[in-house]
Formats: structure tokens, C-alpha cells, sequence
């Protein structure tokens, strides 16, 4: 139904045919306009609210180009028991979203010449001195090709040869950013929200907000509190670097607009953080390419994108570069009970939409 949409809403492109070059580029870019508008009014809203009525979503999404608002919601509670709303001031979990703000940590202390992509780790943390793990290289912890096991002991493959996602790796790489710094994550991540112009993210041992959407397992009617949220967060089970970010959609957004507008890194950085250096095959999303911290659709459209989860806490960012477009999708509750596939539907749905749209105006 989608693509029949975007069909009809194209046809008056074809219309401009016999017209001279310079009218048939003017009447075009004006329907391309008037087309995202009517995107946003006939499949944005109508779609997405859809999406979120049918699977009772409880969290924030917004949808920006070019820093124009095209969709904009917030549903449900921060707090399920005093029943304090969602806002576009509520801060998430953002999990694995997280690893992309490591992964440009790595490559500030690359531009500074304190280290390079390609050194192994063992020349800057002990843990990597051993044998097994000498040869594994900054490269390989950004794209999950060391072969680190994320729950024993020993390597589950040679180092650069397979993608096992690991978030003791990205773990490693905020020990990193740390050692050759001379500053703690927690410091690097502040100077970098900065830099970005995030106003209101924060790390777990940071933070002193008031406005922290409370994670949750459950559903609205049956909901069990994750204790000690966002502490817990920066314990070394999960890790600050590889899920422990705190942040709101708007931040997200800045964030987006400020990296890929490089504002952030030197345009060789931001090309190696862009560029594929492995794959995944994504267990809700399925294959997709893997940058540093970062996915990418393995086709059209140009898409960066990650999900993120920590308990109680999916989220998803997409970026659309050739069209400059945001999407930020964050909730704070859960019903693990479903399991991962059920918990992002609403995520998944809200992706294909924004890919479809995104196909038919790139």
C-alpha cells in the first residue's frame, strides 16, 4: 500500500516531459517538494500512528529533515505508577546506540595522533598482551571482528576473519579512549554532547536530571520496574561505551545533523566511521553492512543507522544523508516475555516506511 501511495504521488513528474530543460528542472523540484509534504501528511502520520495504536507504543519518536519537523510524537509515561508523561525532554537509555558516540571517540584520539585504527590493543591495554589476544586491532573492536566472546573465555573466531558482535568489545574501546586521553569516559562523552550540541545527554554517573524515563518489562496494565536505573548502566556487566548512553530524540537529532554534516570529525574520519568494513546479519533487521558502530542498508537507500537495547529500553536512529532526514524512535518498557522480534516491530515498521519514502524522493 506504501509504494501504491508513492506511486500516485509521483505521477506528475512524468507530466513535465515536453517542456524545455530549464521548466522541466523547476517543475520538478517543486513536485519533489510538494511530494515530501504530502508524505508527511498522508504516510508519516497516518502510518506511523498506525504502527504505534496497533502495538500500544509507550516512548518518543520524531522525524526531521534538513531540520524541519516532518513527524513528531510522544506516547505513554516516564513513570507508570505517578503517570508522569512522555515529553520531548524525557531522557532514554539509548543502549547499543551508544557505540557509535565510542566509535567517534576512537577517532578524535586518532586525529590527534594518539593512536591509529590499525594498532593492535595490546600496545595500549594489558588485557590484549596475551597471546590469544595480541594481534586484535582497534579496527576490529569498531567493527566486531576480534572474535571476542561476550560471555566466556577465549576468541570465537580469528581476529578480523568473521562478525561477532561484541559489546565487551566496544567495553575495551572506552578502557582505550581513557588511556590514551588521560580522561575518563564519562569527561570525553560531556565534551563531545558539546561539540554536538546535545543539550541533555548524560552518562549514568553523571547524570542529575529529573526528566529520566524509568525502564520497564511488561506492558502498561503488567509492568515490573528495572531497579536502579540509570546506575546500573555504567556497571562493567554493560558498560557505558558499548550501551550506557543516556539521551532524547532531539539530542539524537543534533547529534545526526552535527556527525554527518562533519561537524564532528574530519572528513577522512567521518568516512572511515561510514565506510563497510564488515557484515551483519541482524537478527530483526537481517543482513545489512557494518561500519564503525554504525549499520548500513546493503542496497538503496543510503541509510546509517543501529538499534539499540538495554533491558526495558529499545531504540532505534536512522540517518538518510542524501536527503538529510533524522528519524529517532526511543521507548522505556518492554514485554520480554515476546521476545526481541515483538518488542521491535514498531521499530522495524517505522524503518521500511521511512526506507520506502526515502527510495521513491533520493
Amino acid at each position: 500500500m506504501i509504494f501504491n501511495r508513492v506511486f500516485l504521488l509521483l505521477i506528475p513528474i512524468f507530466i513535465i516531459s515536453c517542456k524545455s530543460e530549464a521548466e522541466k528542472i523547476s517543475e520538478r523540484n517543486s513536485i519533489i517538494d510538494s511530494t515530501i509534504t504530502a508524505f508527511q501528511k498522508k504516510l508519516l502520520k497516518t502510518e506511523i500512528d498506525s504502527v504505534f495504536e496497533k502495538n500500544h507504543f509507550n516512548g518518543s519518536i520524531s522525524v526531521f529533515q534538513n531540520g524541519e519537523k516532518l513527524y513528531e510524537k510522544e506516547n505513554g509515561f516516564e513513570n507508570f505508577k505517578t503517570k508522569s508523561k512522555i515529553d520531548s525532554n524525557s531522557v532514554f537509555a539509548i543502549g547499543s546506540l551508544s557505540k557509535q558516540f565510542t566509535a567517534v571517540l576512537v577517532l578524535l584520539q586518532e586525529e590527534q595522533g594518539k593512536l591509529k585504527i590499525n594498532d593492535k590493543v595490546s600496545k595500549y591495554l594489558v588485557e590484549f598482551q596475551l597471546k590469544e589476544f595480541e594481534n586484535i586491532t582497534i579496527q576490529q573492536l569498531l567493527n566486531h571482528t576480534s572474535g571476542l566472546n561476550d560471555f566466556g573465555s577465549g576468541l570465537l573466531s580469528k581476529p578480523g576473519k568473521e562478525f561477532n558482535y561484541s559489546n565487551k568489545g566496544f567495553r575495551y574501546l572506552g578502557e582505550l579512549v581513557e588511556k590514551v586521553s588521560g580522561k575518563s569516559y564519562d569527561e570525553n562523552a560531556k565534551e563531545l554532547f558539546a561539540k554536538a550540541g546535545m543539550k541533555n545527554s548524560s552518562t549514568p554517573n553523571l547524570f542529575q536530571g529529573k526528566d529520566f524515563a524509568g525502564a520497564y518489562t511488561g506492558n502498561s496494565n503488567n509492568f515490573q520496574k528495572i531497579d536502579n536505573m540509570p546506575k546500573r548502566l555504567a556497571d562493567k556487566e554493560i558498560s557505558v561505551a558499548a550501551g550506557g548512553i543516556l539521551s532524547t530524540v532531539p539530542d539524537l537529532h543534533r547529534w545526526n545533523d552535527a556527525l554527518y554534516n562533519g561537524r564532528i570529525l574530519k572528513p577522512e574520519s567521518l568516512q572511515k566511521f561510514m565506510e563497510k568494513s564488515s557484515g551483519r546479519n541482524h537478527p530483526i533487521l537481517g543482513k545489512m553492512g557494518y561500519g564503525f558502530g554504525i549499520m548500513m542498508n546493503p542496497q538503496k537507500p543510503v541509510a546509517y543507522f543501529h538499534t539499540g537495547y538495554v533491558k526495558g529500553s529499545p531504540s532505534l536512529n536512522i540517518y538518510y544523508p542524501e536527503t538529510k532526514t533524522s528519524v529517532i524512535i526511543l521507548s522505556n518498557i518492554a514485554d520480554e516475555s515476546k521476545g526481541k522480534d515483538a518488542i521491535f516491530i514498531p521499530h522495524k515498521e517505522v524503518k521500511k516506511l521511512t526506507d520506502a519514502i526515502e527510495s521513491s524522493v533520493a
